[in-house]
């Protein structure tokens, strides 16, 4: 039976070690970061499959719209007034540029 040679084992582990790994992952933008309250009810990236509507895929005008809506009192609401009411104008633009990415 061949057994390899301790100088070929450190070999093999040193290249595996040095070896750059890529990583794919979608980089985390403020959009991304913001939105993350919104997976609660809304479901995560925005697909709710319940009673809470999927924001995933609106456009970014209606959605940005309907927050400020919201955050100003010009739209009913129970909680999204609530909600709203903690971001800024250029904040509610991201999160609605990120749904709406989410298609």
């Amino acid at each position: 039976m061949w057994v390899p040679k301790p100088s070929a084992i450190m070999l093999a582990v040193s290249v595996l070690l040095l070896t750059p790994f890529t990583v794919t992952a979608e980089p985390v933008t403020e959009g991304a970061m913001l939105s993350i309250t919104c997976n609660g009810c809304h479901g995560t990236d925005g697909r709710s499959s319940g009673a809470i509507p999927a924001i995933a895929g609106k456009s970014a005008d209606y959605l940005e719209k309907a927050m400020l809506d919201f955050r100003d009192d010009k739209r009913p609401s129970t909680v999204m007034k609530r909600h709203a009411k903690g971001y800024s104008d250029a904040q509610i633009k991201l999160i609605a540029e990120y749904f709406a990415g989410k298609k």
